[in-house]
């Protein structure tokens, strides 16, 4: 969870009508370049709690990492986020007590969802890994997962709970948003730059995992990669994603049912 996570950015002007529509409700420059999520938006990103995390001298510490829910009881984030006392990513009972956050935009607002996280499961191959919730959540619409590969230029929004810059950080109580573009198309890894509000519109610290995906209005959307690893933030320089469709079969397998689609 040491890895340089972020989010910090804003829907550009060439985005669907409804998404452009959320950019003008949305506070200007509220966070780091970026934009505060409104009420009702990308109600599947959640923000993950990590209590008493042992560390190699004993004793113990809090984190947090974002993700997005994929299937009723599922979520998917980086695979890093879950991990033993010398960082090597588990699967299996969840390593340390976590709870995931969902529905809602700020931790102050009522309702939304907060579930116990019981079990973890690594992928195959990349940095990505599924979280079970203890119980289903039926009143959010799941993200389609990804089966296609990824273009140079294609644009895609981003959404977490991370810090909003890299001094001092900490995990955000309030979701931002924004969009990128993707720079290299690799196997598994995607990199991608900032695009909207501005160049340097980036992932931060505690965004590990945050979903990096194709919007179908406000609620739904395609999910192409997970957030991995990056600079400090805010940045211009690529920043590095893990592509789900490379998993998509493995994912499926997973969740019980095939929650995919084609993107774009």
């Amino acid at each position: 969870m040491a890895h340089k996570r972020r989010v910090v950015a804003a829907v550009a002007a060439a985005a669907a009508s409804v998404t452009a529509g959320l950019l003008a409700a949305a506070p200007a420059n509220a966070v780091a370049d970026g934009h505060n999520a409104p009420p009702g938006a990308f109600p599947f990103t959640v923000k993950f709690t990590m209590t008493d995390i042992p560390n190699p001298d004993g004793t113990t510490r809090s984190s947090a990492c974002s993700g997005s829910l994929i299937a009723p009881q599922w979520v998917i984030t980086a695979g890093h986020c879950f991990h033993d006392v010398n960082r090597n990513p588990v699967s299996g009972p969840v390593p340390y007590p976590t709870t995931a956050t969902l529905g809602k935009v700020d931790l102050a607002e009522s309702g939304g969802h907060t579930v116990a996280v019981t079990e973890v499961r690594q992928a195959p191959k990349g940095d990505i890994a599924l979280a079970k919730l203890a119980s289903p959540v039926t009143d959010v619409a799941p993200l389609l997962v990804n089966r296609h590969k990824p273009r140079v230029g294609q644009k895609l929004d981003l959404a977490g709970w991370g810090a909003t810059d890299s001094v001092n950080p900490t995990p955000g109580t309030h979701m931002t948003y924004g969009q990128v573009a993707v720079s290299t198309v690799a196997d598994p890894m995607l990199e991608v730059h900032g695009v909207s509000p501005a160049a340097d519109t980036s992932a931060c610290l505690y965004d590990s995992g945050a979903p990096y995906f194709v919007p179908a209005g406000l609620t739904a959307g395609v999910l192409v990669s997970v957030e991995s690893d990056g600079p400090d933030c805010p940045h211009t320089t690529p920043e590095t994603t893990t592509r789900v469709d490379v998993v998509a079969d493995w994912i499926a397998a997973q969740v019980g049912y095939a929650s995919v689609a084609a993107n774009e």
